[in-house]
């Protein structure tokens, strides 16, 4: 491991032993079904082991969304409106500032995976093992996470989740969407303009 890739794999060591801990306790368990905190684990696992194919599955669960945050929340700072309500939370003065710091590290992770894949390279591979893992959280996310978390908007879209279709439709909608609007666009993305994976 070169001196770069440790320093890495060490910072987000650090930030993730300090956000874990916290979330825990603040948030319970369920709170890391959340892609975006799955994510973080699996940066971990990949910057240690050096793993592509990890490093490429976290790009394809999180990239999108993760950008639409960055978008949503830079977009309330400066207009004072989020382009969405991913990062609304960041300006709710009932949350304590130490939780919604904590939060930055949304801000952190576009450009930590587009560094992965660039060091790595990407994994087509990853696109079927990533969809395979969305099948298990989802359905952990439904079953295990409290309702009013709707934790990767298994139960609507936003807080509270609103959907245009009953409960069952929109989970069984979100199984498919997860896929082919989130993973599928940033495969096709990523292996087109990513350096390919060794071996």
């Amino acid at each position: 491991m070169d001196s770069i890739t440790l320093s890495f794999a060490l910072l987000f060591t650090a930030l993730t032993a300090v956000i874990v801990p916290v979330y825990y306790v603040k948030y319970g368990p369920t709170n890391f079904l959340w892609f975006s905190d799955l994510a973080l684990f699996g940066m971990l696992a990949a910057l240690w082991l050096e793993n592509a194919m990890i490093a490429s599955m976290v790009a394809l669960a999180v990239l999108i969304p993760e950008m639409v945050w960055v978008v949503s929340f830079v977009g309330g700072l400066v207009f004072g409106k989020s382009f969405s309500t991913l990062a609304a939370y960041m300006f709710d003065p009932a949350i304590p500032r130490y939780l919604r710091a904590l939060s930055l590290f949304h801000l952190a992770l576009p450009p930590a995976i587009v560094w992965m894949l660039y060091r790595y390279g990407y994994d087509p591979r990853a696109l079927p093992a990533a969809t395979l893992v969305a099948w298990v959280v989802l359905p952990a996310s439904l079953a295990l996470a409290p309702p009013e978390k709707n934790v990767n908007w298994v139960r609507g879209f936003g807080h509270p989740p609103r959907s245009p279709f009953p409960p069952r439709v929109h989970f069984t909608l979100m199984m498919g969407a997860y896929p082919l609007c989130v993973y599928l666009p940033t495969h096709f993305l990523l292996d087109a303009f990513a350096p390919s994976a060794a071996g």
